[in-house]
């Protein structure tokens, strides 16, 4: 990993999961009617954490899903050789629920637009919501998010790698230069 900066340290990605929990219950007047959907893979242990502090703010754990999209990519055929599909774990209804969809980097739209569509297979609900902990731009669909941890504006040489203890050791967001290809 070619590092240009450190961009969030470990002290800052607990604010800023705070934050963003705070957001989400300023924004729907509570959590009555929330549920969180964690994206594979590091949206979901993002979600995880937001849930946490939702529930230490309120006092009221909102319902906590688990969302795979490989199979409603639209590269899923041309870009990926050997997909790995993971399960999606939603087991409560979402109709009529004000869905925060959760992912950890929001780029071109794409993988949010597959998981708008797999939501949209398990019901209607009242509305979906993305909180993510990083925009960093270049968006190739309409598609803007809720709440955001932070801006990262970058060159298309340019990549946000959202670090998470579970999977990488260690809390912290990367701007890294992109891999030649």
């Amino acid at each position: 990993m070619d590092v240009k900066a450190k961009i969030i340290d470990e002290d800052g990605f607990g604010r800023t999961i705070t934050r963003l929990a705070h957001e989400i219950l300023e924004k729907n007047k509570g959590s009555k009617n929330i549920v969180l959907i964690g994206m594979r893979t590091r949206g979901v242990y993002i979600g995880e954490r937001i849930r946490d502090k939702i529930k230490e703010i309120e006092k009221f754990e909102p319902n906590f899903g688990v969302l795979d999209v490989t199979l409603y990519r639209d590269d899923f055929r041309t870009r990926l050789k050997q997909p790995e599909i993971s399960v999606t774990d939603i087991t409560f209804d979402v109709n009529e629920k004000d869905i925060i969809l959760i992912d950890d980097v929001l780029y071109t739209g794409r993988t949010i637009r597959a998981a708008l569509d797999a939501l949209m297979d398990l019901g209607r609900p009242h509305t979906i919501q993305l909180c993510v902990m990083v925009d960093r731009g270049h968006r190739e669909l309409p598609i803007k998010a809720d709440f955001v941890g932070k801006n990262i504006p970058t060159s298309i040489n340019e990549e946000v790698r959202v670090n998470i203890k579970e999977v990488d050791e260690e809390d912290s967001v990367y701007l890294v230069n992109a891999p030649k290809n």
